[in-house]
């Protein structure tokens, strides 16, 4: 067989390579050289920071997915996180709503409060807070429930006012609680006086909380709107002095007696909840009459008069 031409240019320089071992011991001296002189020197950063750039893209494929997932996740926490502190922010304004009403409520409570106590002060007579409890809607029967009985000496006839003036009066007692009717009661009647003129009548509830009648004044009468109308004291049913209402309303009519006089009560009477209730000075109530309690030897009779 013949021998095949080996080609001058394509010859290996060595027939045979330095062992493995050899050349992996080279491998490691060189490492070792050049991590030397890259710690003293720092020759190499440029190159590491080239590579790195190089590298990013490739790290930032590997990572996107863990990445993505773990966003992912922390999206979904915070939206939980969210709606719960959502959902107790909510109920927080709704509960701080809730006592902000109340707070109101009583705000108001307490200027009606004071300002019923300051017409405590300015009544002479004795007095007691009570409280509305339920109001007859009946047009026809203006009355109310108040909170007081018989055991606080509560009497029937016993006036009852608010903060701007007289409401009305009770009518039935009972232990715990007692009955009152307006003023504004078609069945009632209250005697007023004008404070300007001195002029006496009698107020006459309508079943319209915003309106007395006083039927009986002439046209001649001196009377004009604006006029306050009180309590005159007569009849013993009311103390005198208490406001009652402002007149609103003077039809002078030709031809007929009395004239159509109207009056607005003073009293809130749609809107009070806290009234007063009065006593006189004694205690005794205001329809007292002293002769009833005198003894029969004290009361001297009636000279009979000679025919």
């Amino acid at each position: 067989m013949a021998t095949a031409l080996r080609d001058p240019y394509n010859q290996p320089l060595f027939e045979h390579g330095p062992p493995l071992g050899i050349r992996t011991l080279m491998l490691v001296v060189l490492a070792v050289i050049l991590i030397a002189i890259d710690h003293r020197e720092g020759h190499l950063d440029r190159l590491r920071g080239s590579l790195t750039l190089v590298t990013y893209p490739i790290q930032l494929v590997v990572d996107l997915p863990a990445s993505a997932l773990e966003r992912a996740g922390e999206t979904m926490a915070d939206r939980d996180l969210l709606l719960e502190e959502i959902r107790e922010l909510r109920e927080i304004r709704l509960e701080q709503s809730a006592r902000l009403q109340r707070l109101e409520s009583l705000e108001a409570e307490n200027r009606r409060l004071r300002d019923l106590l300051d017409s405590a002060e300015r009544v002479g007579e004795r007095v007691l807070a009570a409280e509305l409890l339920r109001v007859d809607l009946d047009p026809f029967h203006h009355r109310v429930l108040i909170n007081k009985g018989s055991r606080d000496g509560l009497f029937a006839g016993q006036p009852l006012l608010d903060a701007e003036g007289i409401m009305g009066q009770v009518t039935q007692v009972g232990p715990f609680g007692a009955e009152a009717v307006l003023i504004t009661d078609p069945g009632s009647a209250t005697p007023v006086e004008l404070v300007r003129s001195g002029l006496r009548t009698i107020a006459l509830g309508t079943g319209d909380l915003t309106r007395l009648e006083l039927p009986y004044l002439p046209n001649t009468a001196d009377i004009e709107e604006g006029d306050l109308l009180v309590t005159s004291g007569l009849g013993m049913r009311y103390p005198r002095g208490y406001p009652v209402g402002r007149v609103t309303r003077v039809e002078r009519r030709p031809g007929e007696t009395f004239a159509a006089i109207e009056a607005e009560p003073s009293a809130a009477l749609d809107r009070s909840r806290e009234i007063l209730l009065v006593w006189r000075e004694d205690g005794r109530p205001f329809d007292w009459d002293p002769l009833e309690e005198a003894p029969a030897e004290d009361v001297e009779p009636l000279e009979e008069v000679p025919e």
